[in-house]
């Protein structure tokens, strides 16, 4: 069975919460190191849904391979058209093309809703990441040296940003 993309909903949040637990226990991909709980994951879907935000699911089956979302990028007022994805990966799936199928799909939901520019913040030593956003039109625009700490190491923030409109439209 070929691998399906799809809104998540509320039965996907147990696999949900268990992607995003092992990529804050065993990953830099995210820099906290505390897990989170149910609650917390069904409050961030919630949010999604409220601001018409896509929260995609990649499933095989019954096997919840990984996940997608973006959120804004920043509370102010001016960054409106500007929002940052995250995409999260199963540890048994990585490496087998699933963010490939889901990233082109948050790129398409956020110029469907008018956003201008998508960022993504990257361990700068994740090459596989960077990579990938390079083959979808990211091009690296900064970094922040050893701004983030985790597994006893500092951490470098690699900032890729794609535009996705060519066009000043819209209200600030």
């Amino acid at each position: 069975m070929p691998c399906m993309i799809r809104d998540a909903r509320d039965a996907d949040l147990p696999a949900i919460l268990e992607i995003h637990n092992d990529a804050v226990l065993n990953t830099t991909a995210i820099w906290s190191v505390h897990p989170v709980d149910l609650a917390n994951r069904a409050a961030i879907l919630a949010e999604r849904r409220a601001k018409g935000y896509p929260f995609l699911v990649a499933v095989e089956g019954d096997t919840l391979m990984g996940y997608a979302t973006f959120g804004d990028f920043r509370p102010h007022d001016g960054y409106f058209r500007t929002v940052e994805h995250s995409i999260y990966v199963h540890e048994q799936h990585r490496r087998k093309g699933v963010a490939r199928l889901l990233l082109p799909r948050l790129i398409e939901a956020a110029a469907s809703i008018g956003k201008h520019v998508m960022i993504g913040g990257i361990d700068a030593t994740n090459q596989g990441s960077i990579a990938l956003h390079e083959a979808f039109g990211f091009s690296v625009v900064g970094t922040l040296p050893e701004v983030g700490f985790k597994f006893g190491r500092y951490l470098d923030l690699l900032f890729m940003q794609k535009i996705l409109d060519p066009g000043p439209s819209g209200q600030g």
